[in-house]
């Protein structure tokens, strides 16, 4: 509707006013007009549609993994807009392209969940760097640079993996064991108390939980009716649990991620969430040593396997966070076309 109205002042106004033809006679000037007014829509058209992607990220194979969105030709799309089609796709999150020109080597993208904006989550980043690579940097580079809300982030690209380098963690304050149990209907005995629950953020703030089992891990849900409560008051708004075994042998840890606080009930795979367990990790010496390599089992409760790599490193108070995975794009179309 909006390609046509701009069209009125010109051709619309000019066929309105083209007398009709008599009776058997050829009206080819009038069709003339009609057909490049036609012509134009479809051009105009064509030209203004987004560019949509879908991907699935860290799974070992499509279909697996956590599903996202990306867009690019955005134009001058409004946060609304963004909002509205994030809500509309209705995966954890989806990205959008802002420029497909560089500013200071990086590439501006936006994320949005379902609910609302973040400045950063780990899954959007691989699969909108991947996205980039493949149909808009030229430059033919094994890095890409993302500027998101929460500063730029690099990601590499080696073999068939992406890393991303996360920001420098943030720690927040011990939380109480018997708090977060109840939050997440287990017992306490459930919780290792040789570590402590606490706030984590490498960009998105995640509460890190450690368990004794992977029964514990697989009954953890949270408790609806002390969940507003609690996440009104919390810095992390999103909550991630772990216990030291993973789902299949290839796997050191195994992690679920709640985060209905974006409107995601449990996330399949979470790369922000990862990178602060790899600083929690590191910083808690849960493994004993100075550099993790570690491979996280997560979404299985919810028929979404996948696999996140962690190579965490701690040195002279500095922290090196790399969280890497595979990317399979599974789809591509033009949105409003």
């Amino acid at each position: 509707m909006q390609t046509i109205s701009r069209l009125e002042p010109a051709m619309i106004r000019r066929l309105r006013q083209e007398p009709k033809p008599n009776e058997g006679e050829l009206a080819e000037p009038r069709l003339s007009l009609l057909n490049n007014l036609v012509d134009f829509i479809k051009f105009e058209t064509k030209r203004n549609a987004m560019t949509f992607y879908l991907l699935d990220v860290f799974g070992n194979s499509r279909y697996t993994g956590n599903q996202l969105a990306v867009f690019s030709n955005v134009g001058d799309l409004s946060s609304q807009e963004m909002q509205q089609i994030a809500r509309e796709i209705n995966f954890s999150e989806t990205t959008f392209i802002t420029d497909i020109n560089p500013q200071n080597e990086g590439y501006p993208v936006r994320i949005f969940t379902p609910g609302s904006e973040v400045e950063f989550a780990g899954h959007p980043t691989l699969g909108t760097a991947y996205i980039i690579k493949k149909y808009i940097d030229k430059r033919n580079r094994d890095i890409i640079r993302l500027d998101l809300k929460a500063g730029q982030i690099p990601v590499n690209f080696i073999r068939d993996l992406l890393w991303m380098r996360q920001n420098q963690p943030s720690f927040g304050n011990e939380l109480p064991i018997k708090t977060i149990a109840e939050l997440l209907n287990l017992s306490i005995s459930d919780i290792n108390d040789k570590f402590p629950v606490t706030d984590v953020s490498t960009g998105l703030p995640f509460t890190i939980v450690p368990l004794r089992s992977m029964k514990a891990l697989k009954k953890a849900r949270i408790n609806h009716s002390l969940y507003p409560a609690y996440i009104d008051k919390a810095w992390a708004k999103g909550i991630l649990v772990f216990c030291p075994e993973g789902y299949n042998s290839q796997q050191d840890l195994a992690s679920r991620v709640f985060v209905d606080y974006f409107g995601i009930p449990e996330d399949p795979a979470t790369g922000s969430a990862t990178g602060c367990l790899a600083a929690y990790i590191v910083k808690y010496g849960i493994f004993g040593q100075v550099r993790q390599k570690i491979t996280v089992g997560q979404g299985y409760e919810i028929g979404r396997p996948s696999e996140l790599m962690i190579d965490a490193e701690l040195r002279n108070s500095e922290y090196e966070i790399n969280v890497g995975g595979k990317v399979f794009e599974t789809g591509k179309g033009e949105w409003g076309s």
